[in-house]
């Protein structure tokens, strides 16, 4: 039976980075409303300034996470895209060359 490997283009899909991305805004923008005391007793002009406020923090968390996202994208080689991934990237690719535990 062959083992499915995921290749690293499987592991970089735009809609999950997006998907990724939103939930990170969305995150952001409701710990803006609570910290803001958007479900306590305030003024309509006071509701309305802390949903903008909650809608700024959720755009900039969403752009920012998007550019991390593409930063750390830049940063794998093209070439390796299609390869197939068999080993955790961080590990040094020999096993001879960590230090054997006595």
């Amino acid at each position: 039976m062959s083992e499915q490997r995921p290749t690293r283009r499987d592991l970089m899909k735009p809609v999950q980075l997006l998907g990724f991305a939103f939930a990170a805004a969305l995150f952001g923008g409701i710990i803006a409303l609570v910290s803001m005391g958007f479900f306590q007793d305030l003024t309509e002009d006071q509701r309305a300034h802390v949903v903008v406020v909650a809608l700024v923090v959720a755009g900039i968390s969403f752009i920012a996470t998007l550019v991390m996202i593409a930063l750390l994208m830049l940063a794998v080689d093209p070439a390796q895209v299609t390869k197939q991934i068999d080993q955790p990237v961080l590990h040094p690719k020999d096993d001879d060359s960590r230090p054997s535990a006595h």
